[in-house]
């Protein structure tokens, strides 16, 4: 180990030094800390791989001894003690696990508690040091601000491994370097040191090194290559190797974790006979680089995928559910590791895993969980492969639900595309930039229609994560120079990875409302909500009530009744509906809130009550062929926490003009008997159907997920009873099993007035 080393003083820099502290005065102990009483005798260091420098395994030295601290309890607030024992001035998330590698030794402290303001470690609260019921497996990490503490200068120093570290890899392309697009999926491979960077000599090189090396660049498995030719080609060039002896088992998630060597200073011939390590990858059907690689993935049978991600803010990550019995559940995160997430990210068509995340770090999940104790090698095809618990619900909880973050390959696209005019970079109006090299110019996007969809995109190519909101006037944003409307007639599906993906008008620019006044903005968040309808809850209240006319002027007012209730004989006769209770609830990491703001929600006399959106959720029948013949809706007069999970407040309620929204952890019940909460199916006919609930249908508040928000029934209707059943959300199952939903057995002819 060797410490970083400290600026000796001048005798003349020494004396300036004490001149300019009698004149401004001593730094306060938050800026220059001292040598501390609490941590004379302890020496900190961060350690473990992949790693940056201010980053890795907290390790600590007490009497000579090296050891680690456990996970247990761990907090942001004692990650900002410790890292400023570390020399930085303050954290900016921990990690758990034993993320950096599983530490040797003593682990000195366990359930470590601090509030954060702590001048030294030992002033925390914990079982006493070296007295812990933990392993190194974990063991805890932090991961600090790169801002080091003026003036720090006590024992409590970084130390660095004696071997270098490879901090990351990329590959050069070997010929026509301007001309081939993104993503790099073939070429030479470097890596990068202290130094800069370098290339890896081949002798002994595998295809389970390529391996590694591909799923550190987000590609999912590597391809043959043409050594000859590269062999001839190097023979012309000059070369600056910096590492050689690579020896990857193929399951490792980093290079740093293979066997390798780097060369001396001193080596005068490197790498004598061989040439540069040449590597090519397979891009994940994402991100296939060109159509004759799209053409043969496509040709290849695919069954259908049993592994997705929900709830992540980016492509690559997200919380882990997996298929079973036609349908989606959860995976525990016992023993959730960088192997197991590896599996997945590959069997997705990414590279390897970045990061394994629990404690639902991608929000919790609901229903069933599937799998717990996952124990994958690396190797195996599918997340199934790997041997496994199967458990029930008493075993875990959803708030054990394991994620991943994957390797993701580097594709260029947030260069074509910009923020400007916005408080932070998080918002802005959007610019594109359009032309061919040479001749490249930035412009603006027509705001006609321009909707949560489409910023959703935007903010999901520039890294941003999800939007908040989509803007069609951004007037008191400054557009700076940039005036040229260059875009129109934008419409994605939310899905796509790029605008360029979006159906737009192509060159023609066809505005109705023209002016920089009129034109696109978004405002991004890393975090969102995620609404799930309780599909159970539908099935097990659904009912038929005939309620006379004279009870139902207000829902008639509110427009919650069908067309033909104009024309009955007020206040004589009744409706026929269809009711049922709805629980709505928020699994994802932001609370619901309305689109608009207080000053325009609208109050309601008739029954007493604001609405804070026009339409909330639509409700339909629809006939086995997807014909509607009967339809509902509810606007959210009342959007608030009826109940939450045992370790959430509720907060936000109706009563007095108070706020409204759905916390996370939280859920809204529309009971069956409120007005509004029905069908109007007075002129349906018996006959077998589907009951339709879609929520947020026209994206007016974004979600972290659109895909969860409809949930079908099948519906038997004799005329005079109703039975409902199989309800299920529309991801909930299988595409097998919704095609044999579909396929409703039964009555094929309805009689439908």
């Amino acid at each position: 180990m060797r410490p970083v080393s400290i600026r000796q003083w001048s005798p003349w820099g020494l004396l300036l030094c004490l001149l300019c502290c009698s004149c401004l005065g001593a730094p306060s102990p938050s800026t220059a800390p001292e040598k501390r009483p609490g941590s004379q005798g302890l020496r900190f260091r961060l350690a473990g791989f992949p790693r940056k420098p201010f980053e890795g395994r907290v390790e600590i030295q007490r009497a000579g001894e090296w050891g680690t601290i456990c996970d247990d309890d761990f907090t942001l607030q004692a990650a900002h003690v410790l890292c400023r024992e570390l020399g930085f001035t303050e954290a900016t998330g921990w990690t758990h696990s034993a993320k950096y590698g599983p530490g040797t030794g003593r682990i000195w402290l366990d359930n470590l508690s601090c509030s954060g303001t702590e001048q030294s470690v030992t002033e925390c609260a914990s079982r006493g040091w070296g007295n812990s019921d933990c392993t190194h497996d974990e063991d805890a990490g932090v991961i600090c601000k790169d801002q080091r503490l003026p003036g720090f200068s006590d024992s409590n120093v970084i130390e660095v491994e004696q071997h270098l570290q490879v901090e990351e890899v990329r590959l050069r392309p070997a010929v026509g370097r301007g001309r081939r697009p993104l993503p790099v999926t073939e070429g030479l491979v470097e890596v990068r040191l202290p130094d800069g960077w370098f290339q890896v000599c081949d002798k002994g090189w595998s295809a389970h090194n390529s391996h590694v090396v591909c799923g550190m660049l987000g590609f999912p498995s590597e391809k043959r290559v043409n050594t000859a030719f590269y062999r001839l080609l190097a023979q012309r060039q000059q070369h600056s190797f910096g590492l050689h002896g690579v020896a990857c088992v193929g399951t490792e998630a980093h290079l740093s974790l293979c066997s390798l060597e780097f060369y001396r200073a001193n080596d005068t011939t490197r790498c004598p006979g061989g040439a540069p390590a040449v590597v090519s990858c397979v891009p994940g059907p994402l991100y296939a680089a060109s159509s004759g690689q799209k053409k043969q993935q496509q040709s290849k049978p695919q069954g259908e995928t049993r592994v997705r991600l929900k709830g992540g803010a980016h492509p690559g990550e997200g919380r882990v559910e997996v298929l079973k019995a036609s349908t989606w559940g959860t995976v525990c995160d016992r023993k959730w590791d960088l192997q197991a997430a590896s599996v997945v990210c590959r069997e997705l068509g990414f590279g390897s895993a970045r990061e394994a995340l629990s404690g639902a770090r991608m929000g919790q999940g609901m229903g069933a969980i599937h799998l717990s104790e996952v124990r994958c090698s690396g190797q195996e095809p599918s997340l199934w492969k790997c041997p496994h618990k199967n458990i029930t619900a008493e075993d875990c909880s959803h708030s054990r639900d394991a994620g991943v973050r994957c390797n993701l390959p580097y594709t260029g696209v947030e260069t074509k595309i910009r923020l400007s005019g916005g408080r932070s970079r998080h918002e802005g109006r959007v610019e594109v930039q359009i032309g061919e090299a040479g001749s490249l110019r930035w412009g603006l996007i027509c705001g006609d229609d321009w909707g949560t969809l489409e910023a959703m995109v935007v903010c999901r190519q520039l890294g941003l994560g999800y939007a908040n909101h989509g803007l069609q006037e951004t007037w008191y944003w400054d557009s700076g120079n940039t005036t040229e409307v260059v875009m129109s007639g934008v419409r994605c599906t939310g899905s796509e990875l790029s605008l360029d993906q979006c159906a737009h008008h192509g060159t023609h620019i066809a505005c109705k409302r023209t002016g920089t006044r009129f034109t696109a903005g978004v405002i991004c968040s890393e975090t969102a909500s995620d609404l799930l309808l309780h599909s159970a809850l539908v099935q097990e209240t659904a009912y038929i009530e005939d309620r006379p006319l004279h009870m139902l002027y207000c829902a008639a007012e509110e427009n919650c009744l069908a067309r033909s209730a104009r024309s009955a004989p007020w206040p004589y006769g009744h409706r026929r509906l269809l009711r049922f209770s709805s629980q709505i609830h928020n699994l994802g990491r932001a609370d619901f809130r309305p689109k608009a703001g207080r000053h325009s929600w609208v109050w309601h006399e008739c029954h007493g009550h604001y609405h804070s959106m026009d339409i909330f959720t639509h409700y339909d029948i629809l006939t086995p062929n997807g014909t509607k013949v009967a339809e509902g809706h509810k606007a959210s007069f009342c959007l608030e926490d009826t109940e939450c999970q045992e370790d959430v407040a509720k907060r936000y309620e109706c009563a007095n003009f108070g706020e409204q929204g759905i916390t996370v952890g939280c859920w809204d019940l529309y009971r069956h008997d409120i007005d509004c909460q029905w069908i109007d199916i007075t002129d349906v006919r018996p006959g077998n159907y589907i009951l339709q609930v879609v929520i947020n249908p026209n994206f007016e508040v974004a979600e972290s997920d659109f895909t969860n928000n409809a949930m079908k029934c099948n519906c038997k209707y004799d005329g005079h009873r109703i039975w409902v059943h199989n309800c299920h959300i529309g991801d909930a199952f299988s595409e097998e099993a919704n095609r044999r939903f579909e396929r409703y057995p039964g009555q094929t002819s309805n009689q439908i007035v």
